[in-house]
This record gives structure tokens, sequence and C-alpha cells, in this order.
């Protein structure tokens, strides 16, 4: 399974790199983008009513539609808004192998009056498949929210380096007993290429 995703993921990386060369797109006029990321978690025991330790290595696809032009141009807060769809794939690493698959559906600001890094937060959540095995969550269909903050930094033509740190809640919302929710930090490395 984990091969497979891994397969994917670089057959996509490879061909979007590809052609994402063949574009002129920058931030301030592209229409979407598409973003890979990986990267690790770790659980806060003591924080709320988290328990469990649980670290992942994640990996994340993102597609995200700008819905705006430059906003408040010549403002340090000049940016764009942006939605975010992102199908996530959390590989517990202390937990046997197990993991967490969902979707997530966010809402970003893209500040863009900076010519070199293009930083960026975001907010939302989705759905959450838990296959985790933890008799403290009560539910394998839980809810996810998140926040966070990122920075893009250009590297080629149409291609972003990501740097992201967002803070990940996991919970079954109330549905069943118990309710030991997931409180976690993901720090994250990936790419975009814009279109």
């Amino acid at each position: 399974m984990v091969k497979t995703i891994l397969t994917l993921l670089l057959t996509v990386l490879i061909t979007s790199s590809a052609l994402a060369d063949n574009q002129i797109k920058t931030t301030a006029d592209a229409s979407y983008e598409l973003t890979l990321l990986t990267g690790y978690g770790i659980t806060h025991r003591g924080f709320g009513e988290t328990r469990t330790q649980v670290q992942t290595w994640d990996a994340i696809a993102r597609l995200g539609w700008y819905l705006s032009d430059d906003i408040g141009k010549g403002s340090w807060y000049q940016g764009r808004h942006q939605l975010l769809v992102e199908l996530p794939y959390h590989l517990a690493v202390d937990h046997g192998g197990r993991s967490i698959v969902g979707g997530y559906l966010l809402g970003s600001w893209k500040f863009t009056s900076l010519s070199h890094v293009k930083p960026y937060i975001f907010a939302g959540g989705g759905p959450v498949y838990v296959g985790l095995g933890l008799p403290t969550m009560g539910a394998k269909l839980n809810f996810s929210y998140q926040g966070g903050t990122g920075v893009q930094i250009p590297i080629a033509q149409a291609t972003m380096l990501n740097l992201e740190y967002r803070y990940h809640h996991i919970s079954n919302a109330g549905t069943a007993s118990p309710n030991e929710p997931l409180n976690s930090s993901k720090f994250l490395l990936g790419m975009s290429w814009l279109y």
C-alpha cells in the first residue's frame, strides 16, 4: 500500500514538474496550484484530553484554486484567497504501521507583496478514517480541524518549495464514547507547481 502511494506521488511529481516547466506562471497570475507535501507529526500528550502518543509520517496531495486577484495591493497584507482540497495519508510509525486517511477542505490567504517568499496561512478540516486501533477514540470515523502557516520559496519557473507547520486535531466530535482527541503538530516539506 505504502509503495503504491509513493510510486503514485513520484509519478505525479515527475509529470507535474515537466508540465510546470512549460508554464510561465507566478503567484500573481496562477489559476490553481498542485502541491505534494511530506513530513512528520507528533501528538501533544497532556494538551487538552490527548493522552496517547502518536507519531506519523505524513503524505498530503493538495489542489488549490485561487479565488481572487491580488487584494490590498501595495500593503503588507497584499494577497490572494485560495480554496485548498487535500487528500492526506498519515502513517503511524509507532503504532505498527496503522494509518489515517481522509479529505480536508481549507481556506487560505497567500501574502504576495514579497518577491522572494510567499507566506500563507490556512484553516479548515474534514472527515478522516482512523485505523489506529485505539480504544480511547471510540470510533473509526472521525473529524479533523487544523490551522497553520507556511512559506513558499520560488525555486524555478512556476515551481515553489513549501515549508509548513500545522496544528492538527482529530476526534469523533462527540458521536461516540470515549472520545480522546489527537492534538498534534505537523512539520511538512513539499513542492508546488503553478498553473
